[in-house]
């Protein structure tokens, strides 16, 4: 009797440790979800840092929700990053409309406008449907802390491979706001960190912070760095790294060079890789093997005469696999 009291009991304590556990994991997400959506819905003001190795830059970010259409602007207040001899220098904006980005980026005695296809970025680093992150990591709930004043909930996603790293994610406990992120190596060593370092909320509607700031002592120039309609569809990537979609292809001309290069972008809903494919010119050696260049592992590889490298703040693996799975399909009469 005595024995059948303890395994009923040693039972019941395991299933309240699996019910706690699942409540704490599925907390998790619902911070996540609360972080995704504050991002992109709350209007807001602030300066975060952004740190990569030796690489350091202050960016004040605004955003606004207006009527359903996001509007940011972010500002690098740190001209060093650019340009170390002329600290003075006008300080690069970016602007983003929805999906839609346009750079203002001081270069000499100009300005060059550059118009590009949005991603992701701080602090609307999550995506809003958490099912790609679910198939990929575990998220487990951590300790509270603070940042820029606020209290946070930290947040663990682990991966559930080797062909991603781990994040830490502090999340605001009253709006939810995604208040710093760092990314981590398997050793927990930290590879990439950004944080805000002062924070508001704003309440007005005014839309006047959303122009750049105009030197009327340099040229303004127009750069049309993508052309979407040019998209050179015969690339494919046989076999993906488990977790990975491609989310963009587009198709850009780069100074200096007579054909276009074609970027594809893959992501798992948070970690992003990107795929260049370009000709390689006459009397240029063609680049093959992998770099890791600061926390940037770069795979390279010929096929067909075109140069493919693969570039992600990722696992070797994943940028290898990439790159030994991309091939061209020849034109036929059938898919022309």
């Amino acid at each position: 009797m005595f024995k059948i009291a303890v395994v009923t009991l040693l039972t019941s304590l395991g299933l309240a440790s699996f019910s706690v556990t699942s409540l704490a994991a599925e907390d998790a997400w619902l911070v996540l979800q609360k972080a995704a959506f504050a991002a992109r819905e709350l209007n807001y003001q602030g300066i975060f840092v952004y740190q990569n190795g030796n690489q350091v830059r202050s960016v004040q970010i605004t955003h606004m929700n207006n009527a359903g259409q996001e509007l940011t602007r972010n500002m690098v207040l740190d001209n060093r990053v650019y340009n170390k001899k002329s600290p003075a220098k006008q300080p690069r904006e970016v602007f983003s409309q929805g999906s839609d980005i346009v750079i203002f980026h001081p270069k000499n005695d100009k300005v060059i406008i550059e118009k590009r296809r949005g991603q992701n970025l701080f602090p609307a680093i999550l995506p809003v449907n958490l099912k790609s992150l679910k198939e990929s990591y575990t998220a487990r709930m951590g300790a509270l802390d603070d940042v820029a004043g606020r209290q946070a909930q930290i947040i663990e996603l682990i991966p559930k491979d080797a062909y991603r790293y781990s994040y830490k994610i502090w999340a605001d406990v009253q709006f939810g706001l995604l208040v710093k992120m760092t990314l981590l190596k398997e050793d927990n060593e930290a590879l990439e960190q950004i944080t805000f370092q002062e924070l508001s909320m704003l309440n007005s509607q005014d839309l006047n912070w959303f122009q750049p700031s105009i030197d009327l002592t340099k040229k303004y120039e127009m750069e049309e760095a993508v052309l979407p309609s040019r998209v050179n569809s015969n690339w494919i990537v046989a076999e993906l790294p488990p977790g990975y979609v491609k989310v963009d292809h587009i198709e850009f001309m780069v100074n200096g060079k007579s054909s276009p290069v074609n970027q594809m972008i893959f992501s798992d809903g948070i970690a992003s890789v990107s795929l260049f494919i370009e000709p390689i010119a006459k009397g240029t050696r063609p680049k093959i093997g992998h770099h890791l260049i600061g926390t940037t592992h770069i795979c390279a590889n010929v096929i067909e005469s075109y140069q493919v490298m693969v570039v992600g703040e990722v696992p070797l693996a994943t940028v290898q696999q990439i790159a030994n799975a991309v091939s061209f399909r020849k034109q036929t009469a059938l898919n022309r």
